[in-house]
């Protein structure tokens, strides 16, 4: 990777911790550095170094986790649609999408794998037909691969931005524009690595917004429509303006909110062997629906 003006003269250690993906850890890089692995300009730094216009510098991938197996599981799924390419079903909250080394059970991928007896080696050991996920604790329409043809085509149609995604969420406060637009570039935060921060050195994201409903000055329901598909983005977007999705335990405020309140609830895009158009809606699950009764029956009524 080569730095740029706008990234130059910071730590090399917290440079780095905003460029690498996730899935790399802190403690990672901090030996990295320490037994010399990671160069700059071919050359071993500290990590109080300053990186400078133009530095090359190499991060050696880390070693792969040894990890179990993942087992097919008779796990209940919401199909909202099913052919021989691909699979649509409606994601509960509080479900994982796909395994990581802490947790190989009881996730989508599980439950797929026992649904759809071919999903094996399509798009990876791990995430077998996986094309898009949602985080743990938003529920809604998800889109799964069953071929490699159907993996190739919406794994490009997402790329592209071809695909049409709507999202409802219920947010703190009354947002004072009906609607707009939220256009900040973001990246892995530089010290708690599961978190997303708005950073001007990120990747941009996009997200529209229009408000359903006011619930007085207590919270807000909202359309989302995401143009580009960044980790947390529109959990992060929200925060950004003020305005803290439900729940979300990780960026905003409880509020009586049991998870945090945000459902993928459509989903377009393009069949990756027909090419028809395709929609799909995930009705609202029933945490969602009640939360909004509650809000509902606070708002002052003028008669």
């Amino acid at each position: 990777m080569k730095v740029n003006r706008v990234e130059q003269e910071q730590r090399l250690d917290l440079y780095l911790l905003q460029k690498i993906p996730a899935k790399i850890s802190r403690s990672f890089l901090q030996k990295a550095i320490k037994e010399g692995k990671i160069t700059v300009n071919g050359k071993p730094q500290k990590p109080s170094y300053r990186v400078k216009v133009k530095d090359v510098i190499f991060v050696p991938d880390p070693e792969p986790a040894t990890i179990l197996s993942i087992e097919p599981e008779p796990i209940d799924l919401e199909i909202l649609y099913e052919d021989h390419d691909l699979i649509v079903i409606n994601k509960p909250a509080g479900m994982i999408v796909h395994p990581i080394p802490s947790h190989t059970s009881g996730t989508l991928v599980n439950a797929l794998l026992y649904h759809c007896k071919d999903l094996q080696g399509i798009g990876g050991e791990l995430r077998p037909g996986i094309v898009h996920r949602l985080d743990k604790d938003t529920s809604g329409v998800m889109v799964v691969a069953k071929n490699d043809l159907s993996h190739r085509n919406l794994s490009q149609q997402f790329k592209d931005r071809k695909v049409s995604k709507v999202y409802l969420a219920l947010v703190r406060g009354r947002i004072s524009d009906p609607q707009g637009e939220i256009k900040v570039s973001l990246a892995r935060h530089p010290v708690f690595r599961t978190k997303m921060s708005v950073n001007d050195t990120g990747r941009a994201a996009i997200t529209f917004y229009k408000v359903l409903r006011y619930f007085d000055d207590t919270a807000s329901l909202v359309a989302a429509y995401p143009k580009t598909g960044r980790t947390h983005q529109i959990r992060v977007h929200m925060k950004y303006i003020g305005h803290p999705i439900l729940g979300d335990k990780l960026y905003g405020n409880s509020l009586g909110a049991p998870r945090q309140m945000l459902h993928a609830a459509k989903l377009e895009f393009y069949h990756p062997r027909t090419d028809k158009w395709l929609s799909f809606i995930a009705p609202l699950p029933d945490d969602f629906k009640d939360l909004i009764i509650k809000l509902n029956s606070q708002v002052v009524k003028i008669t």
